[in-house]
């Protein structure tokens, strides 16, 4: 620059100023700042391996499909599924029920986290038990409207001697 200042140049001197600024605007744009991907702490759900997500995949669609069924018997008799041998069905039910909600709430605090819901797992099973749990959820608002508008109760959980639903 001090070269082309002192023969007068103007094109000369517009010339090396350009590349001056270039240059810098390289140097700067390789340093790593705040905004680069590789400070980015891992979302929850990128923490899941094939495994994790496949398991609680198979795991979320057994739970939405007994949960779906469950209202689907609660929505036609006002009653849920009966306890059953040893009380395994109830205890399915129940499980399948808490399973969706937290497979749900899952797949809020990945949304809200991350801006994305929960990845798809492997051949989509973990998209999939998203998918039913959402629905059977809603399904289950429904359901709850219908049983107070028609049978004006609510069962309990746990089956009563003597109750509506024993």
């Amino acid at each position: 620059s001090r070269v082309a200042s002192v023969m007068g140049n103007p094109h000369l001197n517009s010339i090396l100023r350009t590349n001056n600024n270039n240059l810098s605007t390289k140097l700067h744009a390789e340093e790593p700042d705040s905004n680069d991907d590789r400070n980015v702490n891992p979302s929850p759900s990128s923490s899941l391996g094939e495994s994790e997500a496949g398991i609680l995949g198979i795991s979320g669609i057994v739970a939405a499909s007994i949960m779906i069924y469950s209202e689907s018997v609660l929505f036609q008799t006002g009653c849920g599924l009966p306890a059953g041998p040893a009380g395994l069905v109830g205890a399915a039910e129940g499980v399948s029920y808490l399973g969706v909600v937290g497979l749900v709430g899952f797949s809020l605090f990945t949304k809200i986290t991350t801006g994305s819901g929960l990845p798809p797992g492997p051949r989509g099973v973990l998209g999939l038990a998203e998918g039913l749990s959402y629905l059977a959820v809603l399904a289950g608002i429904f359901v709850l409207i219908a049983q107070v508008t028609n049978f004006g109760y609510i069962p309990n959980a746990v089956p009563m001697e003597g109750g509506m639903c024993s």
